[in-house]
């Protein structure tokens, strides 16, 4: 589908929303009915993306991109349809024959791609396997909880108190084969910091349609139908072979595309969207995303380390953190750097997955506030720190990281930025890196879909050892949140949880815990040849895609 009507100049959310819309739904809804008989020939689908794959273990990247290209291969007890509702995954139901006891009914008859059957000991083997202290997935399964095997295929999970979103955040706990892993050398989790991927980070076994044949890290991924797979009957796709790569260049990537060289790249720069929109042989397919961008500051330390202030920690003084956040002009953030492709945000998680985020509102852009709280704070000439962002995982993101550096130069902090690839910067700026950095970059996307990740993820007290959120790249803490997430875990009024759940954001909001900035848009640049479902959760699932020649 064309958007022939797009304006020449800045293109908002707004200009893709129908299309997307229409691509998204009419596809959902009917490609069974519309899909072209399969040709004799084999059907090869090729993708690009900014970033890289690296290692192939399932447990050690917390990033959304490398759970969608895995999500292909492996697959969880749940998983998401294309309208993103929980659905049977391994698991054909489950049950709460008690308010601790969670039963999960396994689908019988599954093998892994080597051959090895699916049971029972796989869900065992992996719920031990995630909660080593190298992943980054721990948070996926309660830290308290207990599995009982009933038989082969009935499984128990029991709880210390009762958790109504557990199934919610399982379709990204990826289940492994225990007797692969041992055979392999897999039995224990490749850190993301890892320097040298072990031989296990480089193969996959997994349950899902495709399994991958050939991985060059950071590279090129060749992913294979799974003629064996038991979800094809409900899947329209008709893809036989994937060929994955890696394409860091905007120019370079954009051009293969218009060329007919891909069928899909990800992310279009926004200052390619109207090109590829109007382009013969291309969709433009954009829409807002779940994922929220913000900035984190490193409030644990008694001393930044990487920064000029010396014996003392700025981000400690509430007035410190509020400058920095008025400082940031987040209409010319969405303006000049993301072309109106974004929306800013008040808080860490979207509107559509908070019904009273209307309540909140971001700070003001006052850079002369923000002088006079840096006075007041003790920095009347400012400081110098370093910034760390990625700049191959979200829209612009070393762009954004730029525009905020200047910005903060006005009320006289001197940030200097490092830009780095995604795999160096998670492994650095997270657990396995030591919390390495001191004000940077991160997106999230709750899992589950739900403010109790964020709360278990991103803002909750951490120690160095892994016990807390550990994805609180900052280190914020405040006894008052940590209080409301075990009774936001167990609550089952929606009104009483909401009402838990807007006083925790009220009091992050109060804190300047985090600089929330916007929810980026997707941006897809797809080959008339193709129909595919675009989510909102920014994962392309190949069993969805349907090619023609």
């Amino acid at each position: 589908m064309r958007e022939a009507a797009l304006p020449e100049a800045q293109v908002g959310i707004e200009g893709f929303q129908m299309k997307k819309t229409t691509v998204f739904m009419a596809f959902a809804l009917g490609v069974a009915l519309a899909m072209p008989a399969a040709p004799a020939a084999a059907v090869t689908f090729r993708h690009a993306f900014q970033g890289d794959l690296k290692g192939l273990d399932p447990y050690t990247l917390n990033e959304t991109f490398t759970q969608a290209m895995l999500g292909n291969v492996y697959e969880g007890l749940t998983r998401r349809d294309a309208n993103l509702k929980i659905v049977p995954g391994l698991a054909e139901s489950w049950e709460t024959p008690e308010p601790t006891r969670w039963r999960f009914h396994l689908r019988r008859g599954v093998k892994f791609a080597g051959g090895e059957p699916f049971t029972a000991d796989d869900v065992i083997f992996s719920f031990d396997r995630v909660r080593q202290p190298e992943s980054e997935f721990k948070t996926r399964v309660p830290s308290d909880a207990r599995i009982e095997k009933i038989d082969d295929y009935t499984i128990d999970f029991v709880l210390a108190r009762p958790n109504p979103t557990l199934p919610a955040e399982w379709d990204t706990w990826y289940i492994l084969s225990k007797s692969w892993a041992e055979a392999n050398g897999a039995t224990n989790v490749q850190p993301a910091t890892g320097a040298q991927l072990n031989a296990f980070a480089l193969k996959s076994n997994g349950t899902g349609p495709y399994i991958i044949t050939s991985h060059e890290p950071g590279v090129k991924t060749t992913f294979k139908k799974n003629p064996g797979w038991w979800g094809w009957k409900d899947a329209p796709g008709n893809v036989d072979e994937v060929v994955f790569t890696t394409i860091k260049q905007d120019a370079t990537r954009v051009a293969a595309l218009l060329s007919g060289e891909l069928d899909m790249i990800e992310p279009v720069p926004v200052q390619d969207m109207q090109r590829v929109a109007s382009n013969s042989t291309t969709d433009m397919l954009a829409g807002p995303e779940l994922r929220t961008i913000h900035l984190f500051m490193d409030q644990k330390r008694d001393e930044l380390k990487y920064s000029s202030v010396k014996g003392k920690n700025p981000f400690k003084d509430i007035r410190v953190r509020k400058a920095f956040y008025e400082a940031i002009d987040i209409e010319a953030i969405k303006t000049k750097v993301m072309r109106g492709m974004s929306t800013p945000a008040a808080l860490l998680i979207t509107p559509q997955l908070y019904s009273r985020a209307g309540e909140f509102k971001r700070l003001p852009y006052d850079p002369a506030d923000a002088k006079k709280l840096l006075a007041e704070a003790g920095y009347p000439d400012g400081f110098e720190l370093t910034m760390h962002c990625p700049n191959d995982r979200y829209v612009n993101d070393e762009q954004i990281c730029l525009a905020v550096t200047s910005m903060l130069a006005k009320i006289g902090v001197k940030a200097k930025l490092e830009a780095l690839p995604k795999a160096v910067f998670f492994g650095r700026a997270g657990l396995a890196g030591g919390y390495d950095t001191s004000f940077g970059m991160l997106g999230w996307t709750p899992s589950g879909f739900d403010s109790l990740n964020i709360f278990q993820n991103l803002t909750g007290c951490r120690d160095d050892k892994g016990n807390g959120s550990p994805f609180n790249y900052g280190g914020y803490c405040n006894p008052k949140v940590d209080a409301l997430i075990p009774k936001i875990s167990v609550e089952t009024d929606p009104e009483k949880r909401l009402d838990y759940i807007t006083q925790a954001y009220r009091m992050l909001t109060d804190d300047v815990s985090h600089i929330p900035l916007h929810q980026q848009a997707l941006s897809w640049g797809v080959s008339k040849k193709v129909k595919l479902v675009q989510r909102a959760d920014d994962i392309l699932l190949y069993q969805w895609v349907v090619k023609s020649e």
